[in-house]
């Protein structure tokens, strides 16, 4: 019998630390203890909650490997968590990472702009990122024909658009605060 081979489930390799306790309790498995690490994954910018390997030093905003293989600081990702429970810290921390996270991916991001859709025929993928309306969209839908956009800097000076970083960055805090209903970043 023939049975469809389920998609290969996607892990993060690299996560950022946005908050951690030293001597902390689980939220996500019951009875685990230890360095309890607050993270947001590099690639699908989830919310993560990670268990440190004992003894090992983590710094806000630091980029650790979580991947399946060859962990060093990292003994196990422990599960997803919700925005509204991860800790104030954590909160404010958020906005400079995801920031990070958006500068440091800019060939994924600039990928996005260069292939996003109309989700409805009344609205395009491209609108719902702050900062671009129908003006801004049409520009860089007419500009994307003629040449894919190779940078951030490229996007800036054919489209006019400014700040490309922060107004994605702004998209995203909205999906991982739950304030958006549709995610064009953020997997769940």
């Amino acid at each position: 019998m023939y049975r469809a081979q389920s998609p290969p489930r996607k892990y993060e390799e690299y996560a950022y630390v946005l908050d951690f306790n030293p001597r902390g309790k689980s939220t996500t498995v019951r009875g685990r203890d230890g360095i309890i690490i607050t993270s947001i994954g590099e690639d699908r910018l989830t919310l993560l909650e990670v268990l440190g390997v004992p003894n090992s030093n983590f710094e806000i905003g630091e980029k650790i490997y979580i991947g399946k293989e060859g962990r060093t600081k990292i003994s196990s990702v422990l599960g997803k968590m919700e925005y509204d429970h991860i800790s104030s810290s954590a909160q404010s921390e958020l906005s400079n990472v995801v920031e990070t996270i958006v500068t440091t991916n800019e060939t994924k991001f600039v990928e996005y702009l260069n292939n996003s859709r109309p989700l409805t025929p009344r609205i395009h993928a491209l609108e719902l990122i702050p900062g671009i309306g129908k003006t801004y969209m049409k520009t860089m839908l007419e500009e994307r024909e003629k040449k894919r956009f190779e940078s951030y800097e490229d996007l800036q000076d054919r489209v006019g658009f400014k700040d490309p970083v922060k107004h994605i960055s702004e998209r995203i805090m909205d999906e991982i605060s739950g304030e958006s209903r549709m995610n064009l970043f953020v997997k769940k």
